[in-house]
């Protein structure tokens, strides 16, 4: 049932996108400011208490759920499941940009891709060359396959019920978006509990990404730039990603990129080529590749019994 959940939910994915900040951030949003109160001084004992309870709340109260719709009946849980874990991707929202900004760049629109980049990134790139432009996709787009997909799949299958897709889905939240603390006074300290705590439950299944990437793509030199160009990388989990993904293609990623009116100062990440059209086309590829060859897997073990609820 693993697999056949999995493999609806991305379909639904694909065919009617949720609009994930009206049905998904909107909604976190208002419950973090009614736990943050009304942005009073806020010790940092209290942030990390407030993200274990959010995280304990998500992760228990789905868990809960999926085992008294399973004693009901198991298509009530089946369909709990597949809500839950569409809800918590929303990665065909993301990959919309990164369709329109390969066809303006095919089409030579390079204003309306630097538009589009803009809106997809929240900068501002209007002296973004085509390359920096093509740079700047691939790498938003291996992070964000990562992280809308395979790393809510990776908790999906290893937890009872959603309570995994889930769990990742709030603690990313919790990270990544500054609404979650915007209303209490220890919003610093707030974020960076959330980050802590994010970058544990994302430790092992970025790994196994980025490993996927490689076996798809070029593995040696996957191999060689994750090892030698992630450490250059100012966020961990994004270094690994965008190394190894960078590696597996034989592009060159990071480097200087014109952002907001100044020149941004990053490091080299990935082997080969400067970054184009056909490099954004390698990057589908890629994604869809090791998609394929994770649900095969999953469907491998599924038979053998090691997989399935």
């Amino acid at each position: 049932m693993t697999l056949l959940t999995l493999i609806l939910a991305l379909l639904l994915e694909q065919a009617r996108p949720l609009p994930v900040r009206r049905w998904v951030l909107v909604p976190l949003g208002r419950m973090m400011a009614v736990l943050g109160g009304h942005g009073s001084d806020v010790p940092p004992w209290t942030t990390r208490t407030i993200w274990l309870a959010v995280m304990a709340a998500g992760t228990l109260g789905s868990a809960l759920g999926y085992w008294l719709l399973w004693e009901l009946h198991p298509a009530l849980a089946f369909g709990f499941n597949v809500v839950v874990l569409y809800s918590a991707m929303g990665f065909r929202q993301e990959s919309r940009f990164f369709t329109e900004i390969h066809v303006a760049l095919r089409l030579g629109e390079i204003d309306r891709a630097r538009t589009l980049l803009g809106q997809w990134r929240g900068g501002q790139y209007p002296d973004a060359s085509a390359s920096e432009i093509a740079r700047l996709a691939i790498e938003k787009a291996l992070v964000a396959a990562h992280r809308m997909v395979f790393g809510v799949g990776f908790w999906f299958v290893l937890m009872p019920g959603p309570s995994g897709a889930l769990m990742y889905r709030l603690a990313r939240f919790l990270a990544e978006e500054p609404d979650a603390w915007g209303r209490l006074a220890g919003e610093c300290a707030g974020q960076g509990v959330a980050q802590r705590g994010f970058d544990f439950i994302d430790a092992a299944p970025v790994r196994l990404t980025a490993a996927v990437f490689s076996v798809m793509g070029n593995f040696e030199d996957a191999i060689y730039c994750w090892r030698s160009q992630a450490v250059l990388w100012p966020e961990r989990s994004s270094a690994i990603l965008i190394s190894s993904g960078g590696g597996a293609l034989g592009v060159r990623l990071g480097m200087p990129v014109h952002e907001s009116g100044a020149i941004l100062d990053r490091p080299e990440m990935g082997l080969g080529d400067d970054a184009n059209v056909d490099h954004m086309q390698s990057t589908v590829g890629l994604v869809w590749r090791a998609l394929l060859v994770c649900l095969f897997l999953l469907a491998l073990l599924g038979a053998a019994g090691w997989v399935g609820r």
